[in-house]
């Protein structure tokens, strides 16, 4: 008796489910009791499931829903993971609760009702995600789970398809390529459009080979939280081996440079620091694995991320040497310890006085560095022709030269204020451009750590010249001919025997005594003793002679150039272009446009772009030059020309670039200057103008992508500067954001991307671009063949971008308050257009695309009446069905935004009446007499309320709404004083441009209405 008053019936266990503090695994053990001691289990499954019908009709995340179903998936799977102890008989019998459930589930998964569908796979999930690790069920069972959820991955509800991830996750086998439930996760990791779909795929999805590039896709989601999921997900799921070098590299430089702090910081703690457990801890050895010659970039960033928690003490310890010259031996260098040494000296040097110790600890005094640099570059081996086909030396070299590379950056991190030490680091890093092996790869290295330390321009343009000079005619030892060194040496034998003979002669003159012919020879012996002298000097001479020899190889020209160009870049405007400078350009630069070898023309164009951004008249000379070369010229000599004309369009505007025709009539003509010649002038300006944007705009058009991008790119600059103004120009950008051809071309559409808003939203005249690019781009659109790119893009969501960026409430602030900013908006001007577009041709297929636009624009109230009218002709002539449902909204909503203006506007003349009545009456009582200014003002409001009331009202009442800190006496005199420009101006417009009456009407939003 006193067992079974301990039972616990299913109803009542139920209920006690439902409080937050009984504990479910109790409520379990004493369900499972009344189970065992149920004699008819088929009305305890019924009642069962009849209780977990109850939740599963509430489709709200409700607390007390959520422990009954948890309770429900608990009680289930604890029967069967008793069922593995007991015999077969019980095993047998409690698992039919577990069949039952599962058939009941399986059952309702397509119910109609969201709540059902969603509890169902909720449900089956829990109690999948309950039982054991080597818990089995029956293939049969298995199956049915399979196919359902994988119906319910396609469920139009995001919460039914996330509970049917989260359920298929113990069904998926990864070592099966063909698994039916990697394939669906792999489809909806990619395709689902909601983001907790995808989070939930991407923390059940099982890394294979075939998964792990989707799940390498999801750091690039559009979603911050999915991104962060998945840099976690490879963090603690996938092993860094598993993985390629490119993937390693790729996700690191998307972690670390993502525009989410939350990605970053997973990038970092996570991602990075689960790679560096992998490596023991090893930076070096991490680095390694990242392949930094190829990635430099990535690996400074995963260093400085690194660094950031890394205590200074245990970074020093890296690159300490053992001796005290504080030096990493140059045998035991590699890219990785170059890099990290170079790193962590920035590092140090940016942290101030807290990393000046540790700097000191690693790296030595400017004189044994520069030394220690110069000893590095000099052992880098110099690869002849025979070995420029063998791999293995041309990689040996790559890795000299990125350690060199490395080496030289480390200079900026030396104290060079002290005098000594500049000087000698100064005259070391000139020596080492002067070596005739220094490689070509460090020289611009190598320049602007030079240039750096000298401030002075002018002692640049020494120094660079002197060491351009070194190079380009270096001193080289001639020998000289043979056949001369042989007649030298008869001439010395001739010398050497004259002197013996006259010498036998002196001692026989001596003998007898013949004194006066023996001064005679004495005299003649010293002549032949000078004689042999310069004779032996002049031999020496002829075998070692040095000269001065001008070389015009292309690896001279092109170091001497690099030279040049960095000088450029560094050199400040206000310089200019002095004689040294002159002498450079006439000697270098400009046959540097006609070599050969077109590492040398590239260069040289480059340089005189330089140049021309120091000087205008040096610019207007070679302007045509650049545009020669951009037309007949390689490549990649066309980018550096197109970049340098735009820098120079840039910096001077079209004004010097003008035809030397122009100018010459210009200072020839300056005392008579009649209208003709101006308009000539003006003119041919123009022709010159147009020509060069022509030529420019064309690149557009090219085939190669990055002509493509640096011609739109540069076109931006300047209409985003106001030094172009073109709707063609725009309107070609435009399609050119959309071609699919540019699909891969991520900086143009990054670029273009960028360009668009902030280029509309800057001013209304921007905006009226936009809008006269409007319909041309889209008859543009309409008229493409179907072999061509553009008819794959969608009109309509061009149509949404114009609408987007002509948006009225879109302009900035500063836009509002200008000038330009006009009581009809540039919506009001293209709503009219379109209608008069739709009315010019009714049945054009682009009809819906036009109603689309029009239902979208930001209207004022005050264009509702004129609006009215055109609408009301354009459903008389359209016959699409479509397109008569989307007006007849429109024009609903503005006839509803009329009476609520019409309403406002009779309120506003009652009280401007009365105010006026007030004032006439004052006028009659006051002995003081108005001033002149305040009768016009008065006759003008009289006679202005009087002539056209109602144009007076929806003055007064828009003024209102658009400022309603504006007081009503400031709104009515406004009004007042621009209420005759309209008038007269409707009045000398044609019949059908009488639509755009508007025009001397302020702004009231119908947003509101149009949204509702």
């Amino acid at each position: 008796m006193g067992a079974e008053e301990t039972l616990l019936p299913v109803k009542e266990a139920f209920e006690l489910a439902q409080k937050p503090h009984r504990s479910q695994a109790e409520l379990a053990v004493a369900l499972s009791r009344t189970y065992r001691a149920a004699d008819d289990k088929t009305a305890f499954h019924e009642q069962f499931v009849q209780c977990l019908k109850r939740a599963m009709v509430v489709y709200r995340r409700e607390p007390a829903v959520e422990r009954v179903l948890g309770f429900a998936a608990a009680f289930v799977t604890s029967l069967h993971r008793s069922d593995e102890d007991g015999n077969e008989d019980e095993e047998e019998e409690d698992r039919g609760i577990l069949r039952h459930v599962f058939a009941f589930l399986l059952k309702s998964h397509k119910a109609n009702s969201n709540a059902v569908r969603f509890r169902a796979c909720q449900l089956i999930n829990k109690l999948l995600g309950s039982m054991p690790e080597n818990a089995q069920i029956d293939d049969d069972l298995f199956d049915k789970i399979n196919e359902a959820m994988l119906i319910r991955l396609k469920d139009k509800i995001p919460n039914v398809r996330i509970q049917a991830v989260l359920a298929l996750s113990r069904l998926q086998d990864p070592k099966d390529d063909d698994c039916p439930v990697a394939n669906a996760y792999a489809t909806l990791i990619e395709n689902d459009s909601n983001p907790e779909v995808r989070r939930a795929v991407l923390s059940c999805i099982a890394p294979s080979a075939k998964t792990l590039p989707k799940i390498v896709g999801r750091t690039k989601d559009v979603k911050e939280a999915v991104r962060k999921l998945a840099y976690q997900v490879l963090a603690e799921k996938v092993h860094m081996r598993a993985m390629s070098i490119a993937q390693r590299v790729m996700l690191l430089q998307q972690g670390l440079n993502d525009r989410s702090d939350a990605v970053k910081q997973a990038a970092k703690k996570h991602l990075l620091q689960g790679w560096l457990r992998f490596t023991e801890g090893n930076i070096l050895e991490l680095l390694h694995r990242l392949d930094v010659e190829n990635s430099s970039e990535v690996a400074v960033s995963v260093l400085s991320a690194l660094f950031s928690v890394t205590p200074l003490n245990e970074l020093a310890k890296v690159c300490k040497s053992s001796d005290d010259r504080k030096l990493i031996p140059v045998e035991t260098l590699t890219p990785d310890i170059a890099l990290y040494w170079r790193t962590l000296c920035e590092y140090l040097k940016s942290k101030g006085d807290e990393g000046e110790e540790f700097l000191e600890q690693i790296l030595p005094e400017p004189v044994v560095y520069a030394e220690y640099l110069l000893s590095y570059i000099q052992s880098i081996p110099v690869v002849n022709d025979e070995q420029r086909n063998d791999f293995s030396c041309i990689e040996n070299l790559m890795t000299k030269e990125f350690i060199g590379q490395q080496l030289i950056l480390i200079i900026k991190s030396l104290d060079a204020n002290e005098e000594g030490g500049r000087k000698r680091l100064l005259a070391i890093l000139q020596e080492i451009l002067t070596l005739p092996t220094t490689p070509i790869s460090l020289v611009s290295f190598l320049v602007e750590r030079l240039l750096n330390i000298i401030i002075d321009d002018n002692k640049r343009i020494q120094i660079i010249t002197e060491i351009i000079s070194e190079i380009r005619a270096p001193i080289v030892t001639v020998r000289v001919n043979p056949a001369d060194v042989r007649k030298k040496e008869l001439k010395m034998a001739e010398i050497k025997v004259k002197l013996i003979e006259a010498k036998e002669a002196l001692e026989n003159c001596i003998t007898i005594q013949d004194f006066n012919q023996a001064s005679e020879l004495k005299e003649k012996i010293k002549a032949l003793e000078d004689d042999k002298v310069n004779l032996l000097k002049e031999t020496e001479q002829l075998e070692i002679k040095e000269v001065h020899v001008e070389k015009n190889d292309a690896e001279t020209l092109q170091k001497c150039l690099i030279l040049c160009y960095e000088l450029l870049k560094q050199m400040s405007t206000s310089v200019g272009i002095g004689a040294t400078m002159n002498g450079i350009i006439e000697s270098l630069i400009l046959p540097g446009i006609i070599s050969v070898h077109p590492v040398v023309r590239n260069l040289a164009v480059l340089c005189l772009g330089c140049c021309g951004l120091q000087n205008q008249s040096f610019a207007s000379k070679h302007f045509v030059l650049l545009l020669q070369v951009l037309q007949i010229d390689d490549v990649t000599i066309k980018i550096s020309a197109l970049k340098a004309i735009f820098d120079q369009l840039m910096t001077f505007g079209i004004e010097p670039f003008k035809t030397k025709k122009s100018k010459a009539l210009q200072s020839e003509d300056a005392e008579i200057n009649t209208d003709e010649e101006q308009e000539s002038k003006e003119a041919e300006e123009m022709v010159t103008a147009k020509h060069v944007l022509k030529l420019l705009s064309d690149f557009l058009d090219s085939e190669v992508s990055e002509l493509r991008t640096g011609a739109a790119e540069g076109l931006a600059k300047l209409m985003f500067c106001g030094l172009l103004v073109s709707s063609r120009i725009l309107s070609r950008l435009v399609l050119l954001w959309y071609n699919p051809v540019t699909e891969d071309d991520v900086r143009l559409r990054h670029c273009l991307g960028v360009f668009f808003p902030m280029f509309a939203y800057a001013s209304r005249t921007n905006q009226e671009c936009f809008e006269e690019a409007f319909f041309p781009t889209l008859q543009t659109l309409a008229n493409a063949p179907a072999s061509s790119p553009l008819a794959e893009i969608d009109i309509t969501n061009v149509v949404e971008l114009f609408v987007d960026l002509t948006r009225p409430s879109g302009l900035n602030p500063q836009a509002k308050n200008s000038q330009d900013f006009q009581a009809l908006t540039v919506h009001d001007n293209l709503a009219i257009k379109i209608c008069n577009e739709i009315l010019t041709c009714p049945c054009s297929p682009e009809i819906r695309v036009y109603t689309k636009a029009l239902s979208s624009l930001e209207l004022s109230s005050n264009l509702a009446k004129d609006l009215l009218v055109l609408l009301n002709e354009i459903l008389e002539q359209v016959k699409d069905r479509t397109c008569l449902r989307a007006l007849e909204k429109i024009k609903i909503q503005l006839e509803k935004g009329n009476k609520e203006y019409g309403e406002h506007a009779v309120e506003a003349q009652d009280a401007s009446t009365t105010a006026i009545i007030y004032q006439n009456e004052d006028e009659k009582n006051k002995e003081a007499c108005l001033t002149p200014v305040k009768d016009v003002k008065a006759a003008r409001v009289s006679k202005s309320t009087q002539q056209r009331p109602d144009r007076g009202r929806r003055k007064v009442t828009a003024s209102a709404s658009i400022n309603r800190r504006r007081q009503t006496s400031e709104a009515n005199s406004e009004s007042d004083r621009e209420v005759p420009e309209p008038e007269s101006e409707v009045r000398m417009r044609l019949p059908r441009r009488a639509k755009t009456a508007a025009l001397g009407k302020t702004k009231v939003n119908l947003e509101q209405f149009l949204d509702e």
